[in-house]
């Protein structure tokens, strides 16, 4: 099986690694996360195929996107994405998808969505699974009462993620 490509992306919140095939984005981490080469590693073995430097058709797209994203002209992104995990990480995956940007979510609102009231703590955990940082937006997730907690990126991060993107368009 082919490797996937793996490079870095350059944002205004510093370096990003990122993975992908030609079609599909696999990772989008950042570069100083502790927890970069495990997340790796768990996709290594959840798919089968290693990683190499290299280059992807996606990635080009992927930096426009961004790039677009951070200048205020993109709220959205269109980049495929694969997202291998279990079925109730993939459930959770799709909640942070439908939360609109500006907006915010909380996790026990995720649980309870999915039927599962008790299950906050799984869906934490889930959240922070993710490694298509920005693109599957788990920085919209916040605490019961609003407050900023659990991002791997850095709560720095993502004050600045939410921020940006309650901006007026």
């Amino acid at each position: 099986m082919e490797p996937l490509a793996e490079g870095r992306i350059e944002t205004p919140l510093g370096p990003m690694v990122a993975l992908a095939d030609d079609d599909r984005l696999y990772l989008l981490e950042f570069a100083d996360r502790a927890v970069l080469q495990s997340q790796i590693r768990r996709l290594v073995r959840l798919t089968g195929r290693q990683h190499r430097p290299g280059d992807s058709p996606v990635f080009d797209r992927l930096s426009k996107e961004l790039e677009e994203y951070f200048g205020g002209r993109r709220r959205t992104f269109s980049v495929p994405l694969a997202m291998p995990g279990t079925a109730f990480q993939r459930s959770v995956w799709e909640q942070l998808l439908a939360i609109p940007p500006g907006r915010t979510s909380t996790y026990g609102e995720i649980a309870r969505h999915l039927g599962k009231p008790q299950a906050t703590r799984a869906v934490g955990k889930a959240n922070g699974d993710n490694r298509l940082t920005i693109l599957v937006p788990c920085h919209r997730l916040v605490g019961q009462n609003g407050s900023l907690t659990g991002y791997g990126g850095g709560l720095w991060r993502k004050r600045f993620l939410l921020e940006h993107e309650s901006k007026p368009r």
